[in-house]
């Protein structure tokens, strides 16, 4: 079966944002103008296509990133031949930040991404999260500020916001008309055309001239954008510059690469709910982000010769992928969810994983809508897809072609913030639990599971309590497993804060053979977040070569139990310096022992300390009670950065240790009448205060 859509005619686009702007909405809209469904899915009345777990449905909000395929003719070309039709993959992601991982591992494999904003709101803590995260990767986008009919919404705040906070490289490509109750249509500055929508999901739009009290306005938004785009290309400036009129199709060619460069962002707008703009969002969606044939080769490493080798998007080139998402399906069992970057790849055919070294067997190829899923035969560069039973594959895994083989870069993820105990309600649980745990730890890089050696429990830490509690509804639920759950405790750290040296020796004689490791470490420490790093300077092999690997080894293994109150030790640089080996009696065991305990003792003299997780605050209350509220922050230990007014609300921004946030929701209900709502994530790890910290030490602080 040959390639359906040209790779020119393919977008492969994430949909992100801050949890409430109607991303999901903003999808199912998608779904239904393209012609994949045929009645419109609304969150509120838990009916969508992409939310379609029963706790999306029951919550509202979105949990797993979703995956779908739909087709395009973009409005201006109607009544084209189907050769104009583009294929867009979307992934609809989560805009709760305890799911931030499925934001992460979504950027890292699509080409372009859609953020949608609150025409009220605005610029919201984790609009800035999810706009970092797609700076990370590069990721061209284009913005759409949506519910600009609701009141209180302002597409001029709303676009100020997003200069002051994420870009001042945002370009207005529309104007509504119209605000809040009164939105009617949208105005296109190129074309200077207005466009109303017509019709009960307003599926027809008309073209009209722009009145005559909204013309200077108009045009004088079109000039700024004007200015901006020619501005990219030094002879289209020079004819601008003269008088000349710019054809339409040029600066929108000027535009198109601009913003594959990441040097301008188009903003679109409309209300998804009322069915207003969608259609032109996905115009925007094709004439402005790009396909996989219009971004850099893929980069990776060669495994065989250590040499960075590079992948063009292009169905003759060896066979690459990366493995982004690992999901458990009820009916076909592990689901690996794949970006195909190069090559085509054929149903019953086997791949290397270049990460693991094993070998595996394609027996299906899916395409995913949601949910449900469509077999193919053949996938190519650019395809997003997923495939069953594959036994050692992960997420962050290279698939590609046994014979060219390649490591494309990993996905890396952040550390878990929060841990809970659980233990199965009947000892005939037991096994369906740890199964469970398993399943659940290989679909969620950011979910662990681990045991504590002195009692004996199982152990769970994840990025917040709803990230944990909905792991427990689902262990439920899917595993049929019912646990008892602890109160929740915070993933404390350690730091050192000094340099420092120290041996470490093993030495065992017991007859026959004895035992002989004996190193030398010096210890410094790293900026907060640069994580650990281990540093080989042993010269004119005082300690051969093959015992450094049981050195590091030993190091890491210290380095999880700390030396404050056993919490893992984080951002430091370990330099193995020197040390000593008998002939005989030396061996990996030993230097591995040698290695643990030169770092604990180096530990304890590096002045060390205990760290926690600080988490990134924003609560919106109503003015009569933000002084409580504020009071409230202050008493646990919350730094106030910023307060502005949004309408009749207040909005603070604060950071507040980790340990003083749980039970917040019903503290901030009881406090606001029920009328306060706040968003959390997590910032950064920063030292315990000295008499906090003895708490910790002591295990008394609860």
């Amino acid at each position: 079966m040959a390639r359906q859509y040209p790779i020119e005619k393919v977008r492969d686009i994430g949909i992100i944002a801050h949890i409430d702007a109607g991303k999901t909405t903003t999808t199912e809209r998608i779904l239904f103008y393209t012609g994949v469904s045929h009645k419109i899915g609304e969150v509120h009345e838990g009916t969508t296509i992409m939310d379609w777990m029963e706790q999306e449905r029951e919550r509202g909000i979105t949990i797993t990133s979703a995956a779908t395929t739909c087709f395009w003719m973009p409005t201006y070309l109607a009544g084209k031949p189907k050769d104009f039709e583009h294929r867009i993959n979307i992934i609809d992601t989560p805009g709760h930040i305890d799911f931030t991982v499925e934001v992460q591992r979504s950027l890292r494999v699509l080409d372009g991404a859609v953020v949608v904003f609150d025409g009220v709101a605005g610029v919201e803590p984790q609009s800035e999260t999810v706009w970092r995260q797609a700076d990370k990767f590069n990721v061209p986008r284009v913005c759409f500020i949506n519910k600009i009919d609701r009141m209180g919404a302002s597409f001029e705040k709303s676009l100020q916001s997003i200069w002051q906070k994420l870009s001042p490289n945002a370009v207005a490509m529309q104007l509504p008309v119209g605000t809040e109750d009164q939105f009617r249509g949208i105005i296109d500055l190129l074309r200077m055309k207005l466009y109303a929508f017509e019709g009960d999901f307003g599926q027809i739009i008309k073209e009209e001239e722009i009145p005559e009290e909204l013309k200077t306005q108009a045009k004088q938004w079109r000039e700024k954008l004007i200015e901006k785009i020619v501005a990219e290309d030094e002879e289209t400036l020079s004819r601008y510059l003269g008088g000349e009129e710019i054809p339409v199709d040029t600066l929108k060619a000027i535009l198109r690469k601009a913003c594959i460069e990441y040097k301008l962002i188009p903003v679109f707008t409309g209300s998804a709910l009322k069915n207003k703009g969608i259609q032109l969002l996905l115009d925007g969606v094709v004439d402005y982000l790009p396909s996989p044939a219009d971004l850099p080769s893929v980069k990776g490493i060669d495994p065989r010769s250590g040499e960075t080798i590079e992948r063009k998007a292009s169905d003759t080139e060896p066979f690459a992928a990366l493995a982004f998402k690992i999901a458990s399906d009820p009916y076909v069992g592990s689901l690996t969810y794949f970006r195909v970057y190069s090559g085509t790849l054929k149903k019953g055919s086997y791949v290397a994983n270049t990460t693991t070294g094993e070998k595996e067997r394609i027996s299906r190829l899916l395409l995913m809508h949601a949910n449900a899923r469509e077999e193919v035969d053949e996938l190519y560069a650019g395809d997003i897809a997923a495939t069953v039973g594959l036994k050692n594959t992960t997420t962050g895994n290279t698939l590609c072609d046994e014979d060219s083989p390649i490591i494309l870069e990993q996905i890396t993820f952040p550390e878990p913030v929060i841990s809970v105990r659980i233990e199965p309600k009947t000892q005939a649980d037991q096994e369906k639990l740890s199964l469970a745990l398993h399943r659940l730890a290989e679909e969620d890089p950011t979910f662990r599971v681990s045991s504590d050696l002195e009692t004996g429990e199982t152990i769970i830490s994840g990025m917040g309590e709803l990230h944990l509690e909905i792991i427990v509804d689902r262990m439920k639920r899917e595993f049929g497993v019912e646990g008892n759950v602890g109160r929740p405790q915070v993933a404390y750290k350690e730091a050192i804060r000094s340099e420092a040296e120290a041996e470490g020796k093993y030495v065992r004689q017991s007859g026959g053979h004895g035992q002989y490791g004996h190193v030398f470490l010096r210890v410094k420490p790293k900026a907060r977040g640069e994580g650990f790093e281990f540093v080989d300077q042993i010269k004119g092999g005082v300690i051969p070569r093959e015992f450094i690997p049981a050195i590091e080894k030993g190091v890491r293994e210290a380095m999880d139990k700390g030396v404050v109150a056993g919490y893992p030790i984080v951002d430091t640089q370990v330099i193995l310096f020197d040390g000593s080996f008998h002939e005989v009696d030396s061996s990996e065991f030993a230097f591995k022992v040698a290695g643990s305990i030169a770092l604990q003792e180096a530990a304890k003299r590096a002045n060390p300390v205990l760290l926690e997780p600080v988490m990134r605050l924003e609560v919106i209350v109503p003015t009569d009670f933000f002084g409580d509220v504020i009071a409230d922050l202050s008493s646990k230990q919350g730094r106030i950065l910023e307060t502005e007014d949004r309408l009749n609300m207040k909005v603070i921004d604060a950071r507040v240790p980790l340990a003083n946030m749980f039970g917040y929701a019903t503290a901030l209900r009881s406090l606001t009448e029920g009328r306060g709502t706040f968003t959390m994530e997590f910032d950064t790890y920063e030292e315990v205060p000295a008499n906090i910290a003895k708490e910790v030490v002591a295990g008394t602080r609860r």
